[in-house]
């Protein structure tokens, strides 16, 4: 009985902290290239893939900016609540084979992201070949 109990334990105490660490929820972006805090994305799950929506911007000069040089659906739609991130899947500790915006630049880019403990989320744009592009760190808002 002593075994089960504690099995039992062990199991409830490591599935609140598997819990603790999903990429889900709200994440303040900083600017790989200003340092800059930018914007707060809200990643959620949907349909079994991971999509992230800009939520906030922190910019008060640029809280009614438009995606004016995003191509197709996005083109000239503001960047609050542009969804960003589209239609990554998990693949072992990382979600990948989905898709990152710039609203800045208006490019989309292959997208990779993975925890960096509980708080922190890697941030990988590139083209092609994940080696070629660009990278940030976001800090999970609280």
């Amino acid at each position: 009985m002593k075994k089960y109990f504690l099995t039992v334990l062990f199991v409830a105490i490591a599935g609140i902290f598997s819990a603790g660490a999903q990429v889900t929820g709200k994440w303040k972006t900083i600017d790989d290239e200003t340092g800059e805090a930018k914007s707060i994305v809200e990643i959620y799950e949907k349909d079994g893939k991971v999509y992230g929506k800009v939520v906030e911007i922190l910019n008060p000069a640029k809280k009614d900016a438009k995606c004016t040089k995003c191509k197709g659906s996005d083109k000239d739609k503001p960047i609050l609540g542009l969804v960003i991130i589209k239609g990554l899947e998990k693949d072992g500790d990382e979600y990948t084979d989905g898709d990152i915006l710039d609203p800045n630049k208006g490019k989309t880019y292959s997208c990779t992201i993975k925890l960096d403990g509980e708080d922190k989320l890697d941030v990988r744009g590139y083209l092609g070949f994940s080696f070629i592009g660009r990278s940030q760190t976001w800090h999970r808002v609280k």
